[in-house]
């Protein structure tokens, strides 16, 4: 039977935890992390990104982050894999990706607009 868009977001949401901007935060800061920023290009260029985020556009991130292809090697490390988009679901669908693809701890912060809110550092690209 088909699914929806707003059944898949449920379903992810549901298997990929929200995090709050501050513990997104606190993680950043003690190096525990690495963060995935969804967003295509121009977004980026126009408003910048988590510092050290690595730039992965949702239409490419299960090339970028299959364990058995070249990957970063942040995301080798075994850290927390905290995932942001423009307002979060691009990030959730692609939690429950990364997860499908064996990656055990991962969270979806929302949006970037989040992360500025909570004055969140951000590095111009």
């Amino acid at each position: 039977m088909p699914s929806t868009v707003k059944q898949m977001l449920a379903a992810a949401e549901a298997e990929v935890p929200r995090i709050a901007a501050a513990e997104a935060k606190a993680l950043h800061a003690a190096g525990n992390a690495v963060f995935i920023d969804l967003r295509e290009p121009p977004e980026l260029t126009a408003s910048g990104k988590v510092p050290g985020a690595l730039a992965i556009p949702r239409g490419l991130l299960e090339f970028r982050t299959d364990p058995e292809g070249a990957r970063d090697a942040a995301l080798a490390s075994g850290k927390t894999v905290i995932t942001y988009c423009a307002s979060g679901g691009r990030a959730a669908l692609a939690g429950q990706t990364l997860k499908a693809l064996g990656y055990a701890d991962v969270r979806n912060l929302g949006g970037f607009k989040d992360w500025v809110a909570a004055g969140g550092a951000v590095e111009k690209v």
